[in-house]
């Protein structure tokens, strides 16, 4: 007989909150797993009543989506909590936000689908789609300390002439090249000051992704460019890639939900 947890199953999944934050400062540096399991201790001093998995090690239902790369800054990272009781998102967001060291700054949240239950599966669906399915490319800004503007732009026309440029990284799995021109949608330099330019990048979320490190190494393989300082990346923004090279909100179908919601209710 297969062996099962004691005591009561969980309460079941009754909200799900959309949450976007920020990772600043010198918390660029966190890994994923450092940014989850500070997470995890936040929503538990904030006494966020989430909702937990089965099993013998229950754990909070927590939905991340498209995580920046270590040593990446970032104003556009985007989690969805999984609630056991119905809370005002905002109450969510006032009490995280709090709870976390600051660097790690919740700046927005909704429900999702703009219904009390969410809609959702496992997955985290909502009631308009999972946020997953809003969100295929970033847009950053990369600051290069040391390189003047004209180097930057020489090397971004070169790069962007090319169909196809291979780079190579290291992975879990060895060694990979992959092709980094394809996921680069748009690239626009300009300077802040004679001695550092600046890297305005819209890229596409592609297999495997392609971060602003590998743009850089592909600027490298096609003139020679090769910053003296370490880049500073900050993503932007992320969301679904719209045809003017802009990005679509990925939040903004749950606050259309919650405002026909409320436009009902008042009828």
């Amino acid at each position: 007989m297969a062996r099962r947890p004691e005591g009561p199953p969980p309460p079941p999944v009754v909200a799900r909150v959309r949450l976007r934050f920020a990772k600043r400062g010198r918390l660029r540096f966190l890994s994923h797993r450092d940014v989850a399991r500070t997470f995890e201790r936040g929503l538990r001093r904030a006494e966020v009543p989430m909702a937990y998995s089965a099993g013998f090690s229950p754990h909070p239902r927590i939905s991340w989506v498209g995580a920046a790369p270590t040593g990446a800054a970032s104003e556009a990272e985007y989690v969805e909590l999984a609630l056991a009781v119905v809370v005002e998102p905002d109450r969510v967001r006032a009490a995280l936000d709090a709870a976390l060291p600051p660097g790690l700054d919740v700046l927005d949240a909704v429900q999702a689908g703009g219904g009390a239950g969410g809609a959702g599966g496992a997955g985290g669906a909502g009631g308009s789609g999972s946020l997953a399915d809003r969100i295929d490319a970033s847009r950053w800004r990369i600051r290069l300390p040391t390189l003047g503007e004209p180097a930057l732009s020489a090397a971004v026309a070169e790069l962007l002439r090319r169909d196809e440029v291979q780079v190579e990284r290291v992975t879990k799995d060895g060694r990979r090249r992959f092709d980094a021109r394809g996921a680069v949608v748009l690239a626009v330099c300009r300077a802040e000051n004679d001695t550092c330019a600046i890297l305005e990048l819209v890229a596409r979320h592609t297999t495997p992704a392609v971060r602003p490190d590998d743009v850089l190494t592909a600027l490298y393989v096609v003139a020679g460019l090769r910053p003296s300082a370490p880049p500073e990346p900050t993503r932007l923004e992320q969301g679904r890639l719209l045809d003017d090279g802009t990005l679509a909100d990925p939040l903004a179908p749950d606050r259309n939900d919650a405002g026909r919601l409320v436009g009902r209710s008042s009828v």
